[in-house]
């Protein structure tokens, strides 16, 4: 029904590139794939057509020890910091793979909107559309704006996700927000910074707020992963048993 990949701890590059291998020998009748992997240091990921030097000060990026890459998907920036992230690859023939592009991100981000339910004890929803930008570079941070069938609560977004479809399947890849992010991290290596600050301040929710510890992350890490394979599970299967 499922195959679940724990690839633990690799720079951004790598695990960037793991998730396109996976893509890459993907096949059509094979079952569904639940990646997860960790960071080897603070990390960006950025969409295959985002140039990040438009929008980071790379520089003092670096000079900060963050680690940088490009994802094989679509989508904004997003700092691998203060979140969950994981992969989900749907072979083209299982019942639940759709030609509807928005209808394989509604089925994926829904089965974590349940996750997040049941880690959160709290009512979340999938907007039904684009919120308004609050700036031009909004658009290019995940975080800074949602879009069609992110996870929110109460208007802010929880979660965010970027597909790329292939003839034999799709690579699905989501970040969760766990922690507020660091302002003065931001300020130091944003180039919009007042901007994208106050965007994210605006549309984030973030279940471990503004002041936490390491261990809380990893605590929550391991519970909203389990939460995510359960709720995969049991959706997997009402698509199997039709």
């Amino acid at each position: 029904m499922l195959t679940l990949l724990d690839t633990g701890v690799h720079s951004a590059e790598e695990n960037m590139r793991l998730d396109a291998e996976l893509l890459d020998k993907l096949g059509p009748k094979d079952k569904p794939i639940l990646h997860f992997y960790e960071w080897a240091s603070p990390s960006a990921t950025h969409g295959y057509f985002i140039q990040p030097g438009n929008h980071l000060d790379l520089k003092r990026g670096e000079a900060l020890g963050l680690d940088l890459a490009r994802r094989p998907t679509g989508g904004g920036i997003v700092f691998h910091i203060w979140d969950l992230a994981f992969s989900f690859l749907m072979p083209s023939d299982h019942p639940a793979f759709s030609l509807n592009t928005l209808e394989n991100y509604r089925f994926v981000n829904r089965i974590v909107l349940d996750a997040m339910s049941s880690f959160l004890q709290k009512s979340l929803e999938l907007t039904p559309q684009d919120a308004v930008a609050m700036g031009a570079d909004c658009k290019n941070f995940c975080m800074a704006k949602p879009t069609q069938y992110d996870v929110v609560y109460q208007g802010m977004k929880i979660a965010g996700s970027a597909q790329r479809r292939r003839k034999q399947g799709y690579l699905h890849q989501g970040t969760i927000s766990l922690a507020y992010p660091q302002i003065e991290f931001l300020e130091e290596v944003l180039l919009s910074k007042k901007e994208i600050v106050e965007a994210m301040q605006a549309y984030t929710f973030a279940p471990l707020g503004k002041v936490w510890e390491p261990k809380q992350l990893k605590e929550a890490r391991g519970e909203i992963r389990k939460h995510i394979h359960d709720k995969l599970i049991e959706r997997l299967a009402d698509f199997e048993i039709r």
